[in-house]
């Protein structure tokens, strides 16, 4: 996500500490710069048959995509892993001075000793994955389509440090309802982008792909897929979209769901900003957001204010592995908790395999940079309410990075159709709590079918 002002807090220098780190880590590599495999054309398509409404002629052409990384890539991978030079361990009992030392051994183990890239490939392979050029940009996207007819479209938006990986479990739910506990009538036809210089998707070589333009290019994709009816989900920078989506209001778009909704009040977002007391007479609920995000942006901005500011100074997760690693996992510190727990041998939502096959995502693809872009090109306040004019539906998990009360709700979104506060749940909703996602999704777009 990104932050403007009102809702921005000066802490380059804690960011610039980070990426220090991780050009630490990164420097040994340097000898290495002969066995350097070029990524950009790790990606191959195949010509294998797809329903026939999947496809068009021209510069339309919906073409199919099939993942297969050299075995060269990952053979390189694994040399830059064993070659890391580690920093001494933090000099605190907690995660106070970041992602700590014990944790990112743990993980590096784990990565080098026991993932298989293969079968995150297969399992991406599974799906029908597709390539289409949007603006002058090839799009990357994932679609599966309901065997029920009437089932209603949904085009669902990952955010940072996100990736079509987090929408996998949610897939066979949505389309296949009745396997998974679901009535037919509950079916949903899922299309999961990939974000512009994302995954699989192609990296901007102009600027200008900020959120309003991925919008107006979802809504080309939702069109040229013959979607003349459907919804739109998105947590992260996946709810940033999702709302330019709705505030665009494009033909077909007839409602949205979010995870990580933009709520925050103007007289809470100008405290926030200045750092003061907490605002009186807060309810217990806003009391709770409000300590959320206050620590936040004290604590856990840096990377968002780095990737706004000099997204190009990255240069250390680019070309380290394992400063990408922890880069990556230290977005907030909820999330992190439960990351950190589940390379304790904790069993979370997440699985050690789930962590780092999002990571090797970036990686292989060479995306560390060019994602960062998407702060750099945004100038949205990000928690800002936006006056959006489409029926919303809101999930609030807890441990997000503010769970939003229902009463900013409520002012934020004027056609609010659904607003429920899960008992468990992270940033990343639909990785972690994948259950409770798909049953939000169904009772949020009930009333609009």
């Amino acid at each position: 996500m990104k932050f403007r002002n009102p809702l921005r807090i000066s802490i380059i220098a804690i960011a610039s500490c980070a990426v220090g780190l991780s050009l630490f880590a990164a420097s040994s590599h340097a000898q290495n710069a002969e066995s350097k495999v070029q990524t950009q054309n790790i990606m191959t398509l195949t010509a294998a048959t797809q329903p026939k409404k999947d496809t068009t002629d021209g510069k339309d052409a919906i073409r199919p995509f099939h993942v297969s990384i050299p075995d060269e890539a990952l053979a390189d991978l694994r040399r830059r892993i064993a070659a890391t030079r580690w920093p001494e361990r933090e000099l605190v009992s907690d995660a106070s001075q970041g992602v700590q030392l014990a944790t990112m051994k743990k993980l590096v183990d784990y990565w080098e000793k026991n993932y298989d890239w293969r079968k995150t490939e297969a399992k991406l392979n599974s799906y029908p994955q597709f390539v289409t050029n949007i603006d002058g940009l090839d799009i990357h996207f994932i679609h599966v389509r309901s065997k029920n007819t009437n089932a209603l479209p949904v085009i669902i938006t990952h955010g940072w440090p996100g990736s079509i990986i987090e929408q996998l479990k949610i897939i066979g739910p949505l389309t296949d309802p009745t396997a998974y506990g679901g009535k037919a009538e509950d079916s949903f036809d899922v299309v999961i982008p990939s974000l512009p210089g994302y995954g699989f998707s192609g990296k901007p070589t102009a600027t200008g792909w900020d959120p309003q333009r991925v919008a107006r290019a979802w809504a080309v994709l939702m069109n040229r897929l013959g979607y003349t009816r459907y919804v739109a989900q998105g947590g992260d920078w996946g709810n940033a979209i999702t709302e330019q989506m709705a505030l665009q209001q494009p033909a077909g778009l007839i409602g949205i769901h979010t995870n990580m909704p933009a709520t925050i009040p103007a007289d809470i977002a100008n405290a926030l900003a200045s750092g003061g007391p907490t605002p009186a007479g807060l309810s217990a609920e806003e009391k709770y957001a409000y300590d959320q995000v206050a620590f936040f942006y004290k604590h856990g901005l840096g990377y968002a204010n780095e990737m706004a500011n000099r997204p190009q100074t990255l240069y250390g997760i680019a070309d380290s592995p394992v400063g990408l690693a922890a880069w990556i996992i230290d977005h907030d510190s909820q999330s992190y908790d439960l990351i950190a727990r589940v390379f304790d041998g904790k069993s979370e939502g997440l699985t050690r395999e789930d962590i780092v096959e999002n990571i090797t995502l970036y990686w292989l693809t060479n995306t560390a940079v060019s994602s960062a872009r998407l702060y750099w090109e945004s100038k949205l306040p990000f928690f800002a309410p936006k006056g959006i004019p489409l029926p919303t539906a809101v999930s609030v998990f807890p441990n997000e990075i503010y769970a939003a009360p229902r009463s900013w709700t409520e002012k934020a979104y004027p056609k609010l159709i659904h607003y429920n506060r899960l008992p468990k749940g992270t940033h990343f909703a639909a990785w972690e709590q994948p259950e409770f996602f798909v049953s939000e999704l169904r009772a949020s777009f009930k009333s609009l079918r």
